[in-house]
């Protein structure tokens, strides 16, 4: 509960503080505490301290695992905020309308890792994805961040439209909204339940494929995240999409049942199709952004193994593959932010000029491909050992395992740019000191999970 109230106060806080000042660096200052406010209130509940105790009618359920998933979150934010507060700030003159949707997005976030029924999971859906229509068309002098905005919504429009009439027809079958109404039935209930839960599910599987952009549902996502402006692709891409996931879990780790043995196959082709689309198209791209919005489609594939698994590895991998593929992104976007050109070709020679800035990309585009001692090896780890132990088709792990080594060659193509092709990397500023320090320790984090992934785990069992 901390989480939720804090992020809410922090998003009218932000709100509040553009009426009383209009310098853009007090603005970035006062939503840094914020965030740290945020952080510490939430450690503090997660073991046990000055927690904010509220009746909630059982429709939240905190458990030590969602308020850590939570604390990964806002530290993904918080990186977010010290590699790309600037940028921010350049987006346009309505900064701290900017933070504060950060900050209700994180709000939704809150929601998602604890609702306890499917009223408060389509609440926390809800919270987490208006902000990110307006902050898409946050660009109002950029005709493709207008159509961005328009098409994010009316395509979140059409499948929060699904989801709702999967919640209709889950709510018509069991007669509640709660998660566990029909994962307490014997399989002769089910089975003569008729076709109401099922088919609810189905659309509420279809609906958050969407949000996550899975295939075959990701057709959005290379559009908006183009369109959308840099540093909020950033954010959408990673903290918005691993909150997604970890939603998608904690519904389905109770609600599968009623799919029966449909479950299984949906997901196996949902992941194929997902690996294969993101990772041909992504070959082909010309453009870094682009490239990287078909990256995070397959970096969907993997995150479905959680899914597929639903065990304590997979549990573990989805807060390593959060935390890699997070920082890593992050990172990649805060850099790409700075070049003028956004093509392969706009990196050519990058290293000569920006050594610090080619190595400390070097070591996130590693992540992102999972090579060996990076924090994106263990996640990528994680999630196909889960899937081998809850008795995964060894075809499926393979597959994975050859788009993984696929997903090698697009980003190698910024690496070989960076380090063995003639030019001179044209950017937009100056890259000050403190950028690239930012940058080194994010780099230098990432190696160590890379090489340490306790360190990521042992805070859960702390």
């Amino acid at each position: 509960m901390n989480a939720i109230i804090l992020s809410a106060l922090a998003g009218v806080v932000m709100m509040l503080s553009g009426i009383f000042t209009n310098k853009q660096s007090v603005i970035k200052l006062v939503s840094i505490i914020a965030l740290l406010v945020l952080i510490t209130g939430n450690v503090l509940q997660t073991y046990g301290h000055c927690s904010i105790q509220i009746d909630t009618k059982n429709l939240l359920a905190f458990s030590k695992a969602g308020l850590y998933f939570n604390t990964l979150i806002f530290i993904s934010t918080f990186v977010y905020f010290i590699l790309s507060g600037k940028a921010i700030e350049k987006a346009g003159v309505n900064v701290a309308e900017y933070f504060a949707l950060i900050f209700f997005v994180l709000c939704g976030v809150s929601i998602l890792t604890s609702f306890n029924g499917l009223l408060m999971f389509f609440l926390g859906i809800e919270i987490l994805s208006i902000p990110l229509y307006i902050l898409t068309g946050s660009d109002k002098r950029n005709l493709k961040s207008n159509e961005a905005s328009l098409k994010y919504f009316l395509m979140g429009s059409f499948s929060t439209g699904l989801m709702l009439m999967g919640i209709a027809l889950v709510f018509g079958a069991t007669g509640n909204f709660s998660l566990n109404a029909t994962g307490q039935k014997t399989a002769y209930d089910v089975l003569n339940a008729g076709i109401l839960a099922p088919v609810g599910l189905l659309f509420i599987f279809i609906s958050m494929l969407f949000k996550v952009s899975a295939a075959p549902f990701h057709f959005w996502t290379p559009d908006v995240y183009d369109g959308a402006p840099s540093v909020f692709t950033s954010f959408m891409s990673t903290i918005v999409k691993a909150a997604g996931f970890y939603a998608f879990i904690h519904l389905f780790e109770t609600k599968s049942y009623d799919l029966g043995p449909s479950w299984k196959l949906l997901l196996t082709f949902a992941i194929v199709l997902t690996l294969l689309v993101g990772n041909i198209t992504a070959i082909f791209q010309h453009s870094v952004k682009r490239m990287l919005a078909y990256s995070s489609i397959s970096q969907a594939g993997f995150m479905l193994f959680s899914l597929y698994s639903s065990n304590t590895l997979a549990k573990e991998g989805i807060f390593i593959y959060t935390v890699a593929y997070s920082f890593a992104t992050i990172g990649v976007f805060a850099i790409l932010i700075y070049l003028k050109d956004y093509t392969f070709d706009g990196y050519n020679g990058l290293a000569k000029t920006q050594p610090v800035l080619a190595f400390t990309n070097t070591v996130f585009l590693l992540s992102l491909a999972g090579i060996p001692l990076t924090a994106g090896f263990f996640g990528k780890y994680f999630m196909l050992a889960s899937a081998v132990k809850a008795g995964a088709p060894l075809m499926l792990v393979i597959v994975a395992v050859l788009f993984a080594a696929i997903s090698v060659y697009y980003y190698f193509k910024v690496i070989q740019a960076m380090y063995f092709k003639q030019g001179d990397a044209e950017l937009n500023d100056n890259v000050p000191t403190s950028f690239k320090t930012a940058l080194i320790a994010i780099a230098i984090v990432i190696i160590l999970i890379g090489i340490f992934p306790s360190t990521v785990l042992n805070w859960l069992y702390f």
